[in-house]
């Protein structure tokens, strides 16, 4: 089954009539006129919910004609066509096609519902007791800890537990001279952080950065004259007996950022989130819209490159003309330079927020990655509300699963 969506012509200052949507037995036809430029087969980004198998086809320029197949896109003008394969896994619903519109600065906007996606990603294994483990710097892959094995790996409470105390006890604080500091063979566990006794490290004081002797990336800080916290985005952890494999870092950000925000959503059901820089000040206010959105994108010709690409370096040749990747979609705002002020102060005192504390630094990676993201997308789709909208965090199965299973490689 094919369908052709055939849109109303275009009047002369660029806006497009009524979109019609015409249905046949064996294709329904949709186009609109304009000038095709050459490879822009593939220009086209598609939005899929795994939860109501649906989804929204944007094709970005002003094609003559569009045809969808269940495993397809063809592009038609004049007498040339051409086609873009759709990953294995995605099959849609030709005769679904709804909400035909075209959209001025965006391209033509269409809805179809999908026969078939790819699963979400699962639980992955666990690496097994009594392994050694490797601390990598994830920017230069300098070994930070080395030939280390965990004899408990412990999960700590959140990092506003302390202040909860007093709704819970009726007689002063009982854990108030309590430390929660790891012994040799211990490893305790954060939302967003690695807790290990420093061995036969030596740091001069307390609240000292810890950086890499290589590359001087910041690593994460000591807590005490025998404690350093490493933050989980800034190192790579390898049994002894593997190599170490760089991984982009946007990329290998984003996939640490989208499992922390769908752990915590899942376990505590908490979808708003502070990020918060290791200095104190809040840089990010993020709403968590939801986690099973699948993105498909095609990269086009290099002369469209520039325009709304989504998945940038991340997106590399080895993925082929159409690149999928799973993303974890979010509103955001940015609070950096006392811009939303109000609305962040209220967020703090709002029990139903969860803090997530990274390096200042990776606090404006984060921003970069959404900024760069929300302007990849079609104007239309770039704002909610008073939000700024954003199909970050994009992760790769293979890196998320290797991020996943942090927790479960260390017990």
């Amino acid at each position: 089954m094919t369908a052709r969506c055939r849109a109303g012509g275009a009047v002369a200052d660029g806006r497009a009539a009524s979109p019609r949507l015409r249905r046949r037995r064996a294709a329904a036809s949709c186009a609109v006129p304009g000038v095709l430029r050459a490879g822009m087969a593939g220009a086209f980004l598609m939005e899929i919910r795994r939860g109501t198998q649906s989804a929204l086809l944007v094709i970005r320029y002003a094609p003559v004609e569009v045809s969808v197949c269940a495993d397809s896109l063809e592009v038609r003008s004049g007498g040339s066509c051409d086609a873009a394969a759709l990953p294995a896994g995605v099959r849609l619903a030709p005769s679904s096609c709804r909400g035909l519109r075209r959209l001025r600065g965006d391209g033509l906007h269409l809805r179809v519902r999908l026969r078939g996606a790819p699963p979400a990603a699962g639980e992955g294994g666990g690496g097994g007791a009594g392994k050694n483990y490797i601390f990598y710097c994830q920017s230069c892959g300098d070994i930070v800890v080395k030939d280390r094995k965990f004899v408990r790996v412990l999960p700590l409470p959140s990092e506003n537990w302390s202040d909860l105390v007093e709704e819970w006890c009726c007689h002063p604080d009982p854990f108030a001279r309590s430390t929660l500091h790891p012994q040799h063979g211990d490893c305790f566990i954060g939302d967003t952080f690695f807790l290990l006794n420093s061995g036969n490290e030596s740091h001069s004081k307390e609240n000292t950065r810890v950086i890499c002797k290589r590359c001087k990336a910041i690593l994460g800080e000591t807590v005490s004259s025998d404690t350093i916290k490493y933050y989980v985005t800034e190192v790579i952890i390898q049994p002894t007996d593997g190599s170490f494999s760089p991984t982009p870092r946007s990329q290998f950000v984003q996939s640490i950022v989208a499992q922390c925000l769908l752990e915590l959503s899942s376990a505590r059901s908490t979808f708003r989130f502070i990020i918060k820089g290791d200095n104190g000040k809040t840089y990010i206010l993020i709403w968590l819209l939801n986690s099973d959105t699948l993105l498909v994108e095609s990269l086009g010709s290099s002369s469209s490159q520039s325009d709304f690409t989504l998945f940038g370096d991340i997106l590399t040749p080895s993925s082929g003309p159409v690149g999928t990747w799973n993303a974890v979609k979010v509103l955001y705002q940015p609070c950096i330079q006392c811009r939303n002020k109000e609305l962040a102060d209220a967020w703090e005192n709002d029990m139903g927020v969860h803090p997530l504390k990274f390096p200042s630094e990776t606090c404006l990676e984060l921003l970069l990655i959404l900024g760069l993201s929300t302007t990849s997308l079609p104007p239309s789709l770039r704002c909610m509300n008073s939000f700024q909208v954003s199909n970050s965090f994009c992760y790769s199965m293979t890196i998320f699963l290797v991020v996943k299973t942090y927790r479960r490689m260390l017990l």
